[in-house]
């Protein structure tokens, strides 16, 4: 028995699956309690919420039953939900009656199946989000200290890392050596650093090349 919410998608069903061993029936508002509990749900996965809020009732009548989403396409973030909230396999709405047969009776049988162009979809956007992943890992780790140093401070720590004297920061900045050491007192405090030495290492850990060129102003 399979038990479908939306009238079109199930008028299509029915003819579809007629002569096999799947009846289609109809999923009322409520979920009125089956006789015979459904052993197969399919969704209509066109609307992502209206799916999940679908598969949620589903799932808390008939916490056993199989799930099926179909809809014209899937991206990665509906599968992520949809597989989170319940649902086993995912069937394109192009597919043919013969491979939305196997799909269900896969997917009674245990199986978990993904169609093979939403694969390939999902491998071809896997470099854009492993990089996305690993930029916002890099900044999530980044010390917080970073974030309270002001430009000019952040060039200036950069010229301790090369080992600089405050003469030659204030040259190459343009500025008086009493305003460098001013800067210096601000930015061992707001890093908590004892002396220079310190500063420059907790930069050489902390700031990224480039983070800040070395600018005048």
């Amino acid at each position: 028995m399979l038990l479908c919410g939306n009238a079109l998608l199930r008028a299509g069903l029915t003819h579809l699956l007629s002569g096999t061993c799947f009846a289609v029936i109809e999923a009322k508002a409520g979920f009125v309690d089956y006789a015979s509990a459904p052993g197969l749900y399919i969704v209509d996965g066109t609307s992502s919420q209206q799916m999940l809020d679908f598969v949620q009732q589903a799932k808390r009548l008939h916490p056993t039953a199989r799930i099926v989403a179909l809809a014209n396409s899937f991206d990665l973030e509906a599968i992520q939900l949809a597989v989170s909230a319940g649902v086993d396999s995912f069937c394109l709405a192009t597919a043919a009656r013969e491979v939305l047969i196997n799909i269900l009776e896969l997917t009674m049988l245990g199986e978990r199946i993904l169609p093979g162009s939403v694969i390939q979809s999902l491998l071809r956007q896997a470099p854009a989000l492993s990089s996305a992943s690993q930029l916002s890992s890099e900044q999530n780790a980044q010390d917080p200290r970073v974030g309270k140093l002001s430009r000019r401070e952040t060039v200036i720590l950069q010229s301790l890392m090369g080992g600089d004297a405050n003469k030659v920061i204030a040259r190459k900045l343009e500025i008086t050596e009493a305003t460098i050491k001013v800067h210096v007192k601000s930015i061992l405090r707001k890093i908590g650093a004892a002396n220079r030495t310190q500063a420059a290492m907790w930069a050489n850990e902390n700031l990224r090349n480039g983070d800040q060129p070395l600018r005048k102003n």
